[in-house]
């Protein structure tokens, strides 16, 4: 999910567009003034939003509950602030509790694929969705995600919730837009409206999640996304704050976040220096541990285990890992986070390095076994504890480093955030979960600075996010979830002349120029003896070459031009615009394969352009909010 994708979803198969077929469909005359009423756009982002705070509340008390099951937690203990497994869960031996996680995964994932059938389609997550197929998701398949989700965080593997909370609430939002006929980007709008509820309520932080749907999911911010968004993101926290328990929002505002008391006389500009500093760090270090969840993930499929059989031993890892270190490297870490930020923490540099050490192979060996989650939290904690093993080191190397205001914490706030950013992406939104979880202006200053650094040094250097990190790695080539699937949905096929009479070969000039004078189409395509594509010949050139012969005429094949160059039914525009410049011509022939080369249609540069400008209009349009 650049976001926080589910990891399955990077599998090697590209996934097919979901199903549209909508499970309940609204009335006609609710369903037209739904499309045409913006203000009916927010009554359904509200909704959703709703719903998204239900999900979380849901799926993070089922989750809270395996771990007091398996683990004989106490009520609402955190798996993570434990100082050591305890001896009476799990027959004995708690730390086979990921492994017995890792079989009913197992399970699960037998189920869930033999349900999709022998294509074995992986899932689309919000980003591929939104930018690929216009917010359409599959609703089992969300719910799918979410159940093993659950499975996997509640045994403990260190992988977060967020990825399900995202995945599901999106996927419902898209349903629920499916059937009232949403227009292609209120669909994709509503699909954020559902992730941003989710990490509002996860978090409770509404303009966290607001801004991560605005930066990951819908790709852009206007106007027009606005209130929708922002109603949604309200309305999720609302909920969860309303029905859980406790709060999901790590509070760090009232923790000493500089070496004095008060922030605004003990920081200055001077600070920004190591925060930047932090931030570079952090990138370094989020791309060594997205390049090791895929190294994981290699090894275990080089093993040629079974896939459901890969979670068992990847479980086995991660107990066996609690076991030797310490249980804050199982589940998301929302304990352990707390205990970081603690002032009265006092962990010693190396058991600080040792424990980034362990999460972060927790974490890989999680994701690359198969567990179903995302890094979001993980990425949280990893970078409070870079920050506080920088402030640890830092004045050890860097003379006047104690002349710096912020105090541990501090940094372990700012860690946090561009550990975050490097590995899901969204400056703004980790950001303002800084701003949210602190109330401080001076540090959310601090925190700005350094997650550009963060993010500028991870796009400069490494190019990806998590999420579009294992796009590439599938062969797709999206690297947000800015709109591209009507590109890829505008083809050859679609936009071609048909009505086109290929010439033989063997022809007659002299025929040829009879059945084709001047002024007539100025381009012809030649097939040879089997029909399969030869070339095209340009009529006003036959005429030339025959009138500088001199009665001596030459022959079709020696005026064929372009006999290696032409277009196939189901290339995009963008493919098409790049074959046209390769050749150098302005229309091409469209074959139905390389293979047989059989002619189906005609088409011109001009008409490619002239149809790219049309969608390119009309989707500024739709982004702006105007009327289609």
């Amino acid at each position: 999910m650049a976001c926080d994708p589910d990891p399955a979803s990077a599998s090697a198969m590209s996934p097919s567009p979901p199903t549209t077929a909508p499970l309940v469909q609204a009335p006609v005359r609710l369903r037209a003034w739904v499309r045409g009423n913006e203000i009916a756009l927010v009554g359904l982002a509200a909704v959703t939003g709703c719903v998204g705070g239900l999900v979380v509340v849901a799926m993070s008390g089922a989750s809270q509950f395996l771990r007091e099951i398996l683990y004989r937690l106490p009520a609402g203990q955190r798996l993570s602030s434990l100082s050591d497994l305890p001896t009476e869960g799990l027959m004995g031996a708690p730390f086979l509790a990921p492994a017995l996680g890792g079989a009913i995964l197992g399970l699960l994932l037998l189920i869930s694929t033999r349900g999709r059938g022998k294509a074995k389609r992986a899932v689309v997550d919000p980003i591929e969705a939104n930018a690929l197929h216009g917010g359409r998701m599959s609703l089992r398949g969300s719910l799918d995600v979410a159940a093993q989700n659950v499975v996997s965080n509640g045994c403990g593997a260190s992988v977060g919730l967020e990825a399900g909370y995202t995945q599901v609430a999106a996927g419902i939002a898209s349903r629920l837009g499916i059937a009232f006929e949403m227009r292609r980007s209120d669909l994709r709008t509503l699909v954020g409206c559902g992730s941003a509820a989710a990490i509002a309520a996860a978090f409770g932080s509404p303009l966290t999640g607001a801004f991560y749907a605005f930066e990951l999911i819908i790709g852009t911010y206007t106007i027009a996304t606005l209130a929708p968004v922002v109603v949604a993101a309200l309305c999720g926290s609302l909920v969860a704050r309303a029905l859980a328990p406790q709060p999901a929002l790590v509070d760090v505002g009232a923790l000493a976040l500089a070496e004095n008391t008060s922030l605004n006389t003990a920081l200055g500009a001077g600070d920004t220096l190591p925060c930047l500093v932090l931030g570079l760090v952090c990138a370094g270090l989020a791309v060594l541990l997205m390049r090791g969840v895929t190294l994981v993930e290699q090894g275990f499929r080089a093993s040629r285990l079974p896939a459901p059989l890969r979670p068992v031993l990847g479980g086995l890892c991660v107990g066996g890992l609690a076991l030797a270190t310490t249980p804050q490297v199982l589940s998301a870490g929302h304990g352990a986070l707390h205990i970081t930020l603690a002032p009265e923490a006092a962990a010693g540099l190396g058991a600080l390095a040792g424990l980034i050490v362990a999460k972060a192979a927790a974490s890989a060996m999680s994701i690359g076994s198969g567990f179903r989650g995302g890094l979001f939290f993980a990425s949280l904690f990893l970078g409070a504890l870079v920050g506080r093993l920088f402030a640890g080191l830092a004045p050890l190397v860097w003379p006047g480093f104690e002349g710096f205001g912020l105090a541990p914490v501090g940094y372990a706030v700012i860690g946090m955030s561009a550990f975050a950013v490097a590995i899901v992406g969204g400056p703004l939104t980790m950001t303002f979960l800084a701003l949210e979880m602190t109330g401080s202006f001076p540090v959310t200053g601090l925190v700005l600075a350094s997650v550009i650094a963060s993010s500028l040094a991870v796009r400069k250097t490494f190019g990806y996010s998590f999420a579009t990190w294992r796009f590439h790695l599938r062969g797709e080539s999206i690297r947000s979830a800015h709109d591209v699937g009507w590109m890829r949905s505008l083809t050859v096929g679609r936009m071609m002349r048909k009505d086109i009479r290929p010439v033989p070969l063997d022809t007659p000039m002299a025929t040829f120029l009879r059945a084709h004078p001047l002024g007539s189409p100025s381009r012809v395509v030649v097939v040879d003896e089997h029909d399969r594509y030869a070339g095209i010949v340009l009529v006003p050139e036959a005429h030339a070459r025959a009138a500088e012969n001199g009665g001596a005429t030459p022959h079709l094949a020696d005026v064929v031009r372009y006999p290696g160059s032409f277009l196939l039914a189901d290339m995009t525009v963008k493919q098409a615009a790049e074959a046209f410049d390769e050749a150098e011509s302005e229309e091409l022939a469209v074959l139905s394969d390389r293979q047989s080369r059989r002619v189906i249609g005609l088409l011109t540069e001009s008409h490619t352009l002239k149809r790219y400008s049309e969608e390119l209009d009309r989707q500024r349009r739709a982004m702006l909010g105007e009327a289609a």
